[in-house]
This record gives C-alpha cells, sequence and structure tokens, in this order.
C-alpha cells in the first residue's frame, strides 16, 4: 500500500512539474541544462513532422522502414487485432473446424502505407534531438530505457525521458515540465499531456 501511495504521489508531482523555464529544485548544473533546453528546443522543432515507422535518425526524418501488414480488425473486446473473415461464412467458430466448409483464406500481407513517408518514430525523434547536443542514443525505444539513468516520477526533470510498455520497448517521448512531453502520434510530432497508462515506473534520465 505504501509503494502504491508513493507511486501516486510521484506521477502527481510529474503531472505538475514546472514548465522549461523553470528552476532546478534538484541543482542540475547551468551546462547540463543549458543542454538540456538545446535538446526540448530540437525536438520541439520537428512539431507537426509526420509519424513514419524506423525514420528518423542524428540528422533528421528519414524515410521509414516498409513491413509487411496484415489487415486486421479490432474485436471490441479486447482492443486487439484479428484476422478478418468475410461476412456471411455460415457456422464458423473460431479454432473449430467443420466438415464441408473450407477455412476462410488468410488475409494477404499489404504494403506499408508509412514506409513511404520521410518523418519520425518515437525512438528517432529522441536521437535527433539529443544528437543535438552530441549524445548518441540507441536507435531503439528499449535500448535506450537500458541505457539511460533511471529516475523516480517524483524526481523528473524536463528533459527525461517517458517510456512506454515492459522495459520501455513500446515507446518513448521527451518530458517537457508543466505535465507536458514531446512524443511522436500517429498524427505526427506533437507536444501532448502526459500519459501515465502503460508508463514504465522509472523515467530515463540521459542528462543529470
Amino acid at each position: 500500500m505504501k509503494r502504491i501511495c508513493a507511486l501516486l504521489i510521484g506521477l502527481a508531482v510529474l503531472l505538475a512539474t514546472p514548465g522549461i523555464a523553470a528552476a532546478d529544485p534538484f541543482g542540475r548544473p547551468a551546462r547540463n541544462q543549458q543542454a538540456i533546453d538545446f535538446v526540448i528546443q530540437r525536438a520541439l522543432s520537428q512539431r507537426g513532422v509526420p509519424f513514419t515507422y524506423g525514420g528518423g535518425n542524428a540528422n533528421g526524418p528519414s524515410i521509414g522502414v516498409p513491413q509487411a501488414v496484415t489487415p486486421l480488425a479490432a474485436d471490441p473486446a479486447t482492443g486487439f487485432g484479428t484476422p478478418q473473415v468475410a461476412a456471411g461464412t455460415p457456422g464458423l467458430v473460431p479454432g473449430l473446424n467443420f466438415p464441408g466448409l473450407a477455412a476462410p483464406a488468410a488475409a494477404s500481407p499489404v504494403a506499408d502505407p508509412s514506409a513511404n513517408v520521410v518523418g519520425f518514430d518515437a525512438s528517432g525523434l529522441m536521437v535527433y534531438a539529443f544528437a543535438g547536443v552530441g549524445l548518441k542514443l540507441p536507435r531503439s525505444s528499449g535500448e535506450q530505457y537500458k541505457v539511460a539513468q533511471k529516475v523516480l516520477p517524483a524526481q523528473a526533470l524536463p528533459g527525461d525521458l517517458i517510456f512506454y510498455g515492459p522495459d520501455g520497448t513500446q515507446s518513448v517521448a521527451l518530458f517537457i515540465g508543466n505535465g507536458q512531453m514531446v512524443e511522436t502520434t500517429s498524427q505526427g510530432v506533437a507536444v501532448s499531456p502526459v500519459r501515465t497508462d502503460t508508463m514504465t515506473p522509472y523515467l530515463g534520465r540521459i542528462i543529470a
């Protein structure tokens, strides 16, 4: 129970942290704070740049990496995708075979529409932002989580990385203070309110 209370207090502090111009209560050196300010401004300068899987590097947005995508239909109960089945197929029950009833044809893979787009994915934006101060981050969010100093939400500072999914493998965003973060959304790079759903227990600090 104490641990849950501590986490909730930490999240409240994270959401209430002053904006990027505020003084650092933890005494970050001035030179490091200047670097963080530059990192944040570099990320903010890409607002509106489209999302593309595998896009982005130290030099800026790049063409995405093609992926084979199988059309899926979302299951309203779980939110997860399930293979599409033609409407009106009689007596079809998932996991069961019926004599004389042919299984539906597997959905054919289709081209990834984002592959020809020049833009960023989540980790690519972080690589670009920190490259501006000479720091080379790993290319995936999971690897970025591994190399970052772990920080509790109550100790969050602008410039820390917010990770999502197990060990940060799903996504990453840049905390900019005042309950806001810079992230790559399906509509492109944007400033969003900090989301705590699926957030890892720790943020990642690249510049102390």
